[in-house]
């Protein structure tokens, strides 16, 4: 996942709502890694991006709403996915993304604040499940190809392959505050595709459905006639009767 960690200088065509729109995110950036998503102001981010503060709101609406552009913005300036050939490869292309981007000064504590601000704001953990759904989805394609070539067994979950690449990455960087560096993101592909061959995220195949049972509840065929052998009457005969009278 690893793009750029500035958002300036990098201006797209489309004239001045474009600019604009640079401007403000890179700001947005600033501030976050500045102050964090709490610290996250619309009137400073309007200022440091020198734009109007109606424009900021009128566009953005809430610091929310900059934090999940921004998240849109970071996702499409990241680099593709690896295409080597090999799924080993791939797989290491894949943690040293990630580690390019976690242990960047600025992209690195964007993650963290709002990786944090996840945790208690529902608008903020949406774009960044948007973010890494996207950068899931861009790589999960080289893992499915690992498929195709008979590297990885059918049935394998691509996705869940990726995320288990990152997984002790992002595990270092923000529970244990270990140390993350290439060796750890090697060790991560190499484990992850371990796992893979053996099987481990295979998705497991669907139960069988039941059979189901003609002769319905208690018994009962479809028809709501009684099923089984029928029980005989007490039913008095002729000379029963004619026992009885006499």
């Amino acid at each position: 996942m690893e793009q750029e960690s500035r958002l300036v200088g990098m201006q797209r065509p489309g004239g001045r709502t474009a600019r604009v729109r640079e401007a403000v995110l890179a700001a947005t950036q600033d501030e976050l890694v500045e102050r964090g998503f709490h610290g996250l102001a619309m009137d400073q981010v309007a200022a440091r991006a020198g734009v109007g503060k109606t424009t900021v709101y009128r566009r953005w609406g809430s610091p929310a709403g900059l934090v999940a552009d921004l998240m849109t913005e970071l996702a499409e300036q990241s680099s593709p996915r690896a295409d080597t050939g090999s799924v080993e490869a791939d797989l290491r292309a894949n943690a040293a993304s990630v580690l390019g981007a976690v242990t960047d000064r600025r992209l690195g504590a964007t993650f963290q604040a709002v990786i944090a601000a996840a945790t208690c704001d529902e608008e903020a953990a949406a774009a960044l499940r948007a973010f890494y759904g996207r950068r899931v989805a861009e790589w999960a394609r080289s893992v499915e190809r690992a498929v195709e070539r008979g590297e990885l067994p059918e049935g394998t979950d691509a996705a869940e392959v990726v995320r288990a690449v990152s997984a002790p990455l992002y595990y270092r960087l923000l529970v244990t505050k270990e140390p993350v560096d290439a060796d750890v993101a090697a060790r991560s592909a190499l484990q992850a595709l371990a796992a893979a061959r053996a099987g481990a995220f295979v998705r497991p195949a669907p139960s069988p459905a039941a059979p189901s049972d003609p002769s319905g509840p208690a018994g009962e065929g479809g028809d709501g006639e009684r099923s089984g052998p029928v029980r005989p009457q007490n039913v008095t005969t002729a000379d029963q009767r004619s026992e009885m009278r006499g």
